[in-house]
């Protein structure tokens, strides 16, 4: 079974008798939910329906706890904590006790990971005793972008981007059945027009990784910018309609002087 302890992912917790109430109203996913053993993929968004921090919730002891980057931590507990308000509610960044695994294979252990089952599954556990193993975690890398899962930071921009330029509609981390929440108006307009101008698309090509933020060219026309990459594959944040003009016309997408086969999401609606 491989496993990978993510040392760029931190812990932020929410305990207290309010805390699944408080949370279903500020964040994209539905912590109803959420269960020992059973996440939810999700994020809090800036009222103009941006993101600012993505995660995974789980549930443990009564509280929940938010596996997210390890640098955006500190930040989610104090904008957390300004939503508080007058609710009882403990609100506390845990990175520097506790850390996150992920595993996967037939045998993996914890919850599974809500975005996509190849991913395996997630646990938050003590820090004490984890090791950085790059090699486990490149082949954790290897794994996320050929199941073209992005990754916040590298293949999208926390603060200036959409949950669905981030393809968080398909990955099940925006519920849209659930009640109000912080930029809610915004995702929901997006939802119903049934289109995202940008979206992360896999790529593919021959030969090396190129460097995050290279460009996608159609003929003369920039398409997209590359995010994470390893040797043969890459996530790629794009304009939609530019890219799916190209497509549709035959005109060659290329990355550096090479073709690229450029393979869009589905739109939903």
């Amino acid at each position: 079974m491989p496993v990978a302890f993510l040392g760029d992912r931190g812990v932020a917790r929410v305990g207290g008798g309010e805390a699944r109430a408080f949370l279903q109203g500020l964040v994209t996913c539905d912590l109803d939910k959420v269960a020992p053993g059973r996440a939810a993929f999700g994020a809090l968004l800036t009222p103009q329906g941006k993101i600012i921090v993505d995660f995974i919730v789980t549930e443990d002891d009564g509280a929940f706890r938010l596996d997210c980057p390890a640098n955006l931590a500190g930040d989610l507990v104090r904008k957390l904590r300004i939503y508080r308000l007058r609710a009882r509610l403990d609100i506390d960044d845990l990175s520097a006790t506790h850390g996150v695994l992920a595993a996967w294979g037939p045998e993996a252990r914890g919850a599974p990971d809500p975005r996509d089952a190849g991913l395996g599954a997630r646990e938050i556990i003590a820090r004490d005793g984890l090791r950085d193993d790059p090699a486990a975690v490149a082949a954790y890398e290897v794994l996320r972008i050929r199941l073209g899962v992005p990754r916040g930071g590298v293949d999208f921009a926390y603060g200036d981007a959409f949950p669905h330029e981030a393809n968080m509609d398909l990955l099940h981390g925006v519920d849209f059945r659930k009640g109000c929440y912080v930029g809610q108006e915004v995702v929901s307009r997006v939802e119903h027009r049934g289109t995202a101008r940008k979206r992360v698309a896999c790529v593919t090509f021959e030969g090396a990784a190129p460097a995050t933020g290279a460009p996608l060219l159609a003929g003369d026309v920039e398409v997209g910018v590359m995010g994470s990459s390893i040797d043969g594959a890459g996530l790629a944040m794009v304009r939609v309609d530019r890219a799916a003009d190209a497509i549709a016309a035959g005109v060659p997408v290329t990355l550096a002087d090479r073709a690229v086969t450029l393979v869009l999401p589905p739109q939903r609606g």
